[in-house]
């Protein structure tokens, strides 16, 4: 299952780390967010050195829609509410800056990344859902957006009300993190296995530097930061549709079971189905796209199909900044949500300007030391109950299958010669058995039949039918039987 920007664009390969170095800033992490703050630091000549696991843009940048914007679903109102105004208006206005940022880059550079300016809609088919688009609609005025309330739109089918954005943008990811990540110091295959003080360790070799920037998806670190019990992750999923309508935006469902729509050239990207990481058991959130495609728009032909993962905070706004109180010189991008576009640029300029240091007028509310309590503390409960439950199952919980009664192509809990195991049978009735205890913090993996993968309900880490790693912030494979 490979996303469309991944099947049009190639990014080189760059070589692992051989030798231990030093740098005035390593970026560990090499998705938009990582590259994006490498790229600006180089910018005012701060030597830059980038570790990436796996490859440059192979994380969540590629499974992106790539949507850059300041309209994240209904998101003013809650903040006015939790933040008050004045910090509220600073994440409108980092966003809305971000949009900007983009242009004038791609157009100094001259990227050739498919950037368009168009609005971005919020829109519900529910009359209940009115009166909250309304209010979202004034919400983004009172901040400086250009939004307004509507019923117009470009939409196959009817809507009861949306909120138009205007002057927003969308682009190809890749495309465009190939072209700034040109000229970077880049290290692929290097995984990060500690960082203590000013000194990075990897699986090939150290490098030490004054300024530390983790932009890895979800912190693998546990202490300090304690991030892994201030956010969990959660999983949406994408067709991509040939031949099928041409939109004039961006638009994204605010309703239960709402649908993501953009076009990118003639290819429709269709999203939804979103669930809580290690909580899709049943599957069928593909089979639900299809079913609303199908219903929706049957003249167009599925030619891609995959998912992303996402970091919630705890109050719904990113963590941009100092990364504890404890660690004057390390910094941390993450909890992006579903708007991870627009924020890495917000978080490249907060980072850059903190390692410069220069005062940014947006910083504040993204500080990771934050505690908003109306905000914060039912998600809190919420994350620590599913943390629980997570624990419970790997110490208490019988196997849901026997081995011989699994169907060819599934996969589920059984026990073998007397312990638990996950067990995923092939087309040809083979076996792959591995360990379902989380390496991160010992939560028992669920299967998720969509993707074949075993899933954290904890923290998110997720693992393929071999138990080798594919989301962190668990740090290593499973072990195998």
């Amino acid at each position: 299952m490979e996303s469309i920007w991944s099947q049009t664009t190639d990014i080189k390969s760059y070589p692992p780390l051989t030798e231990d170095l030093s740098a005035d800033a390593v970026v560990i992490g090499g998705g938009l967010a990582g590259i994006l703050t490498a790229y600006l630091l180089k910018q005012h000549n701060i030597d830059t050195i980038v570790l990436e696991a796996k490859r440059v843009g192979g994380g969540q940048t590629r499974n992106s829609t790539a949507k850059i914007t300041s309209q994240h679903d209904i998101i003013y109102t809650k903040l006015i509410d939790s933040f008050g105004e004045e910090l509220a208006s600073q994440y409108a206005k980092a966003n809305e800056t971000a949009i900007r940022d983009y242009k004038q880059l791609i157009e100094k550079q001259s990227i050739d990344c498919s950037f368009e300016e168009l609005p971005a809609y919020l829109y519900s088919q529910n009359q209940e859902d009115v009166q909250r688009l309304q209010k979202e609609a004034e919400a983004a005025k009172r901040l400086g957006i250009d939004a307004e309330y509507t019923r117009d739109t470009a939409l196959p089918f009817s809507v009861a009300g949306a909120v138009r954005f205007n002057n927003q943008a969308q682009f190809h990811p890749l495309e465009f993190l190939k072209a700034i990540s040109e000229g970077l110091k880049i290290y692929e295959d290097t995984r990060v296995t500690k960082v203590e003080d000013n000194v990075v360790s990897t699986n090939h070799g150290k490098v030490k530097a004054k300024h530390i920037v983790f932009a890895t998806h979800f912190p693998f670190i546990n202490m300090p930061g304690f991030y892994f019990a201030r956010m969990h992750q959660e999983r949406s999923y994408v067709i991509a549709l040939k031949d099928a309508i041409k939109l004039d935006g961006m638009y994204y469902g605010v309703d239960e079971d709402g649908l993501s729509l953009r076009c990118w050239n003639d290819i429709l990207l269709f999203g939804g189905g979103g669930h809580r990481t290690g909580e899709n058991s049943a599957g069928g959130k593909y089979a639900f796209l299809r079913t609303k495609a199908q219903e929706l728009i049957p003249q167009g032909k599925e030619v891609a199909c995959w998912s992303a993962q996402d970091c919630i905070t705890l109050d719904g706004v990113p963590y941009i900044g100092q990364f504890a109180a404890s660690t004057e010189k390390w910094y941390v991008a993450t909890g992006f949500a579903k708007w991870g576009i627009s924020t890495s640029m917000a978080a490249a300029n907060i980072i850059t300007d903190m390692i410069l240091g220069r005062e940014n007028p947006y910083s504040q509310v993204f500080a990771p030391g934050r505690f908003t309590p109306s905000a914060s503390t039912k998600q809190f409960i919420t994350d620590l109950g599913q943390s629980v439950k997570g624990l419970a199952r790997q110490a208490f919980t019988f196997p849901d299958e026997q081995a011989e009664k699994l169907p060819a192509e599934s996969g589920g809990v059984v026990e073998i010669d007397g312990e638990k195991v996950g067990v995923y049978k092939d087309e040809n009735r083979k076996l792959h058995i591995v360990s379902v205890r989380c390496p991160h913090l010992g939560c028992q993996l669920e299967w998720n039949p969509d993707e074949k993968s075993w899933d954290c309900p904890c923290h998110g880490s997720r693992f393929d039918i071999e138990g080798k790693l594919l989301d962190n912030p668990a740090q290593i494979n499973l072990d195998k039987y």
